[in-house]
């Protein structure tokens, strides 16, 4: 099993970690990064699984699976025992516009 971080969620990832070292603190940052890794790597492992993407799913896809962090939003699909991770976003952001640039306009 491997986890895949997709270059647009690395970005997310990027972007979040400015964005929370501008307005909050190193520590916030670091504690929001150590969470979301832990969900990832439960993922991975199969400890733990996500919820069809709602929005996916209202359209028939329901490979896409998503889980929360306490302030977070990760999208992900497995593929063959491996992970892919397609976005990052923060419980701020407007997910649905986020989640339709990335997912349903390619």
């Amino acid at each position: 099993m491997a986890l895949l971080i997709l270059p647009d969620a690395q970005a997310d990832l990027l972007a979040l970690q400015d964005y929370m070292l501008d307005t909050w603190s190193e520590a916030a940052w670091l504690k929001a990064e150590d969470e979301i890794f832990e969900k990832l790597e439960n993922i991975d492992t199969g400890a733990f699984s996500g919820m069809p993407v709602r929005e996916l799913a209202a359209l028939g896809i329901l490979d896409y699976q998503n889980v929360y962090t306490s302030h977070h939003k990760l999208v992900y699909r497995r593929i063959a025992g491996d992970t892919y991770v397609y976005l990052i976003a923060g419980h701020r952001q407007d997910y649905p516009s986020l989640l339709e640039k990335r997912l349903l306009s390619r």
